[in-house]
């Protein structure tokens, strides 16, 4: 947003809590690696250059990547600001950090959307002997106590946190709710090669019939790794992964889970077997794509014949927890009335419903790629030109008003 609004002529500030990259530094765990290909990753202006563009960086190299990106736009970054309230006033917004008071005309929220883990409430019911973590807290195996892991969630992060705990010779068993099924590679060529180009992630917010569902849809489950391997249930069974269903209750140590397992994951199996038959059809009216290998299917989700439903934490030695249940944005510091009853900001492709406020890397904001990097640069030139626009009109309505 920073290099649009530069590009505008627009005179901004960019205020950052900590340092450039500062969540990509201190708050992921040491072996996160991003779901999309390097060569996908890019910002206005400036794209991957490295000399591997299939592979995927880890965090601290992208961390890097924003980094240098901020020096080469010369970004007029305020480091160690952190924001303490934002409230209307007579020009537009006051702003409040630990570093002094700004105004201004507009405000763009760029802190993302996952700033806080969600934690359902019924951890409060888990004993105090629990260790419970969330993926801000895990950084890796070596920092997870001894005994059994409880993994809740099973999408992307959820599936990476299980597979790499299992691979460090703890007996994992993972909570298991709706998730996205999907391939890291389909007829030769990586996924997000499948969905950039047929068009997948760019479908618009507005174009939606369900925009509430769509945004409400999991990461898939994919890691990013040289081998270009497939991380699935299956994958994760194979390790010797324990699958049980969505925590339901938990109660004297013990945890019930819904019985619904064996049909979330068919209808898991069911939505990838339609992703695919949709990129094959795409893929019949493109000619310049040459020839593929044949389409393929995976074999459906391997889940036990009895379902396990209940478990006592203290029988299996599961003395850790690990909430990979999502995540929300954290807007606690906006004092202007744009939220709805469940505490969700109000807006329309990322313009709120206040004058002169925006929000940026909200899943599907503008367009289905909007909380991906590479996805950062459609949706800030259009925020830019209604920025630009409320601006302009700011500026006629002030004219009208000395002169009258």
């Amino acid at each position: 947003m920073s290099h649009c609004l530069a590009a505008r002529g627009i005179d901004h500030v960019v205020l950052e809590r900590g340092e450039v990259a500062n969540a990509w530094r201190h708050e992921r765990w040491d072996s996160l690696r991003l779901l999309t290909p390097n060569w996908l990753t890019r910002l206005p202006g400036m794209a991957y250059d490295g000399t591997d563009p299939d592979g995927f960086m880890g965090r601290l190299e992208v961390a890097e990547f924003i980094a240098r990106y901020a020096r080469a736009n010369a970004a007029p970054v305020r480091a160690g600001t952190t924001v303490l309230a934002v409230t209307p006033d007579d020009v537009g917004y006051r702003v409040e950090t630990d570093r002094g008071v700004w105004r201004c005309r507009a405000v763009v929220l760029a802190s993302g959307a996952f700033s806080r883990p969600c934690v359902p409430r019924l951890a409060e019911a888990l004993p105090a002997g629990v260790v419970q973590l969330t993926p801000h807290d895990y950084r890796n195996p070596a920092g997870v106590g001894d005994g059994g892991v409880l993994v809740v969630g099973a999408s992307a992060t959820g599936l990476q946190l299980a597979h790499e705990l299992q691979r460090a010779g703890r007996a994992v068993t993972l909570a298991v709710g709706e998730h996205v099924r999907m391939p890291r590679t389909y007829r030769g060529r990586d996924i997000q090669w499948w969905m950039h180009a047929a068009g997948l992630l760019d479908a618009r917010f507005d174009a939606q019939d369900d925009l509430a569902r769509a945004r409400g849809v999991a990461s898939p489950q994919l890691i990013g790794s040289r081998e270009r391997a497939i991380l699935d249930l299956n994958a994760l069974v194979d390790d010797g992964v324990r699958l049980v269903g969505r925590v339901a209750a938990a109660h004297d140590g013990k945890l019930q889970f819904s019985g619904s397992l064996r049909n979330v994951c068919a209808l898991a199996d069911l939505k990838m077997g339609r992703l695919l038959a949709t990129l094959d059809s795409w893929a019949a009216e493109q000619p310049d794509l040459g020839e593929l290998p044949p389409g393929e299917r995976h074999p459906t989700t391997r889940l036990p014949d009895k379902p396990t439903l209940a478990l006592d934490l203290g029988q299996e030695r599961i003395r850790t927890v690990i909430w990979a249940t999502g995540f929300k944005p954290d807007h606690a510091w906006l004092q202007v009335p744009v939220f709805d009853r469940k505490g969700k900001l109000r807006h329309t492709g990322g313009v709120a419903d206040a004058p002169g406020l925006y929000v940026m890397g909200l899943p599907f904001m503008r367009r289905r790629k909007s909380s991906f990097i590479h996805g950062a640069e459609d949706d800030a030139r259009d925020l830019a030109e209604h920025l630009a626009h409320h601006l302009d009109r700011q500026a006629s309505v002030g004219q009208a008003r000395r002169a009258g």
